[in-house]
């Protein structure tokens, strides 16, 4: 595990925002090191994506306070976050099928040379990143759509580090993902954790938290209901936590077990 920063480079100073008559979030506290990755879970419902989208900048925040490596800061549009060096790779992806891998990589942010698109640099760009990620596709000349589920996530959060962030954000990166698309993703953050950024990842997939995450946010009704260090917490302790159980299956063992080692 790399060690983490004593001054978190993104932290929440008790978040709300609300749409209408309905209170999305209340009060949330969340901090990221550098070298960290923190899991973000919670019941459909729960406000993770709201929270997400606060970060990203698509909804401002009502109240509270956003820091960014620990001065106040204001993120009211998307524009904003990845000024900070904030990047989100959504679930969507947003990729396009017809373009390449480079095409991909660099859309939007093509470079230029003598008014042209300068193919030859983007390509050894393009080869020198995923490398560095350890990144494994057959070419980058190959069209996306030609790529499996799996490789298709690893590209999308490369083309994520293009601007060179301090914070990815991953909204649910291995969901239909099979064993060993999931395995390339997982390997994927533990790269960006040895690169000293700090990572968001939603998921509702605990053994693909426990895998990688260092800590365990709960959110529950929009707010929040626990944060867990990995280490020396169960599955069952998070469970209870986005349920909100007190009295079931779960709870049930977990008191047995503390008597137990009484």
């Amino acid at each position: 595990m790399v060690h983490v920063s004593a001054t978190p480079v993104l932290a929440l100073r008790g978040v709300s925002k609300r749409f209408g008559a309905v209170q999305a979030l209340t009060d949330v506290e969340l901090e990221v090191h550098a070298g960290e990755v923190v899991a973000l879970v919670g019941d459909n419902g729960a406000g993770k994506s709201t929270l997400v989208k606060t970060i990203a900048g698509v909804h401002p925040v009502d109240e509270g306070v956003i820091e960014w490596e620990g001065r106040s800061v204001h993120i009211n549009r998307p524009q904003d976050a990845q000024g900070l060096g904030i990047a989100t790779v959504y679930q969507d992806l947003a990729l396009c099928d017809n373009l390449d891998v480079v095409g991909n990589l660099y859309l939007g942010r093509e470079l230029l040379r003598y008014g042209s698109l300068d193919e030859v640099t983007m390509e050894k760009r393009s080869r020198e990143l995923l490398n560095t990620l350890s990144i494994r596709i057959p070419s980058v000349r190959i069209p996306i759509a030609s790529l499996s589920g799996g490789q298709r996530q690893v590209v999308a959060i490369a083309r994520a580090l293009i601007g060179e962030p301090k914070v990815v954000i991953l909204d649910e990166p291995t969901a239909a993902l099979g064993v060993e698309q999931t395995a390339q993703v997982l390997d994927l953050v533990e790269r960006l954790r040895e690169r000293r950024l700090g990572v968001i990842l939603i998921s509702h997939n605990m053994a693909d938290v426990t895998a990688v995450a260092d800590t365990v946010h709960v959110l529950r009704l929009g707010k929040n209901n626990g944060a867990f260090p990995v280490k020396g917490t169960t599955n069952e302790q998070i469970i209870a936590a986005i349920t909100g159980a007190t009295d079931n299956a779960v709870t049930r063992r977990l008191a047995r077990n503390a008597e137990a080692t009484q």
